[in-house]
């Protein structure tokens, strides 16, 4: 029995230090999905940096009571549930999940918890439609580069003419 206790101990252990250490843990039920469905989820989140694990419910509670989101209860907390722990790029979890909900309508989001503050799972949904971060950055240098090139278009036209002009 203190085996058990041990080992269940350590477990609520690692599931604190990753709630901790996350910018982003998304649950989603994953009730219905094959071995082989899963294992192509897990290679989508491990190539992008996020990793997805399977805890018992129980010890989920109790790490997050210990952190301090009280919001992973009896209530919500039940079922066949999977977190996905994101590190770098908070939204990566979410986008990740639904883009492979999409095509794997068994899977359900559930709720999440991103950069501390608690997200249902309409919430985690909105959050999931923001683009990574590299999109966000080649849109914005593509907004900052735009009246630079045109600048540069109208001075080449303005000098094409002239030479016509002079021609």
């Amino acid at each position: 029995m203190r085996k058990a206790i041990e080992v269940k101990s350590h477990v609520v252990a690692e599931i604190v230090e990753k709630l901790q250490k996350s910018s982003a843990a998304v649950v989603v039920d994953y009730k219905g999905l094959t071995v082989e469905e899963v294992t192509e989820l897990r290679k989508k989140m491990r190539e992008a940096g996020v990793e997805y694990k399977v805890y018992k419910n129980t010890l989920v509670r109790l790490a997050a009571k210990e952190v301090g989101i009280e919001q992973f209860n009896n209530e919500l907390l039940v079922g066949t549930n999977a977190i996905a722990f994101g590190y770098e790029d908070p939204v990566a979890p979410a986008r990740i999940l639904k883009e492979f909900m999409d095509s794997h309508p068994k899977m359900q989001l559930k709720m999440g918890v991103v950069e501390g503050e608690f997200y249902n799972e309409t919430q985690i949904a909105e959050l999931a439609s923001i683009p990574s971060r590299e999109v966000l950055l080649a849109k914005l240098l593509g907004s900052l580069k735009a009246p630079v090139s045109n600048f540069a278009y109208l001075i080449d036209a303005i000098a094409k003419k002239a030479e016509e002009q002079q021609a």
